[in-house]
């Protein structure tokens, strides 16, 4: 993921926003990435992601004259709030039939390599991944996508999910250590038996 913008350039920003529309642009240039990536991973599905992507940041626009800046970390939870309630909208309102999203479809998630053989197998662990992470409890499956494909702080997580930061701390403890369980699981019924 990016680097994150400093305070006091996005709280420029947005107030540049809120004054002229054309200065959202730069805001849009830096969380797209954050918002496709988290999007994507909850959906699944890349017509739906692109979709809801381009309604969250809608609805950001229309909205951006009634928000009011707090500080650290006020927008980007105010934006992760947004798209947060659309996905969530999307689930109630919406069968979904789970697809597998290309790996190339995810900002920064593309394998570094141009061998084929590198891309498949890049491929198959992003695969992989995405079937431990869904193995775990909804609270903490959003939880490790904020944190690892957002790139959102645990501050961050913490104000959008009304929790503290220690319990976003623990679940991201048990939930790594579950992966890495469920992960070397799967490893064991790979091994060749002797």
């Amino acid at each position: 993921m990016s680097s994150r913008l400093p305070l006091e350039q996005e709280e420029t920003l947005v107030k540049q926003a809120q004054q002229n529309i054309e200065a959202f642009r730069e805001l849009y240039n830096y969380y797209f990435p954050k918002i496709y990536a988290y999007v994507s991973y909850r959906l699944g599905r890349v017509q739906d992601t692109e979709d809801l992507v381009a309604d969250i940041f809608l609805t950001a626009v229309q909205k951006l004259d009634q928000y009011e800046w707090r500080g650290s970390g006020s927008f980007t939870g105010w934006l992760f709030r947004i798209a947060h309630n659309r996905v969530s909208d999307f689930y109630r309102h919406r069968e979904n039939k789970q697809e597998t999203l290309p790996l190339a479809a995810l900002p920064d998630l593309e394998a570094d390599t141009d061998h084929p053989i590198d891309t498949i197998l890049q491929k198959e662990k992003f695969d992989h991944l995405r079937r431990l992470i869904n193995t775990l409890s909804p609270r903490r499956q959003e939880i490790i996508t904020l944190k690892f494909f957002a790139g959102l702080r645990n501050q961050e997580i913490a104000h959008l999910l009304g929790l503290n930061e220690r319990t976003i701390a623990a679940h991201l403890c048990r939930g790594l250590a579950d992966l890495q369980r469920k992960y070397e699981e799967a490893l064991v019924q790979f091994e060749p038996r002797t």
